[in-house]
């Protein structure tokens, strides 16, 4: 039986939804913390801060291209380079209404019929783009 491996990040949160602000560290690389606000969250724009819906986005491309990778070498045609990219939408009130993968490879000796299903079999079977059905557990207490 394969070992589970168990990501793990935690946020603060100072204040309430739309003045407040806070920051979210990715405990197992290190990497942050990064600076989160609504304001990144329901407003494009520039700045050095981030979004939940940034950082699913930036997780479902890096899954999806891991997963067609995988998907390409299972079929004896490897790829050279995969470049991918997802595009979540949030709308607020609604939540998140829809991601746009786009995927761009260099695939020798492939057909465009055969890259299409094995992209469509990547978008489908990739961990991220199955992530929020699964069940989701909560222990919440007052501090």
């Amino acid at each position: 039986m394969p070992k589970s491996v168990v990501s793990k990040a935690s946020t603060v949160w100072n204040g309430d939804l739309f003045s407040g602000s806070g920051s979210t560290s990715l405990a197992g690389s290190g990497l942050g913390p990064f600076d989160v606000d609504w304001k990144a969250r329901a407003e494009e724009g520039p700045g050095p801060r981030t979004s939940p819906e940034e950082l699913i986005a930036s997780a479902h491309a890096t899954c999806f291209a891991m997963a067609l990778s995988n998907g390409l070498a299972q079929n004896d045609t490897p790829p050279t380079r995969v470049d991918s990219s997802a595009e979540v939408s949030f709308v607020a009130g609604e939540g998140i209404t829809g991601i746009a993968l786009t995927v761009r490879a260099e695939v020798e000796g492939l057909s465009a019929e055969d890259f299409a299903r094995l992209a469509e079999d990547a978008k489908a079977n990739c961990p991220v783009s199955q992530a929020l059905s699964v069940d989701i557990t909560l222990d919440a207490s007052l501090a």
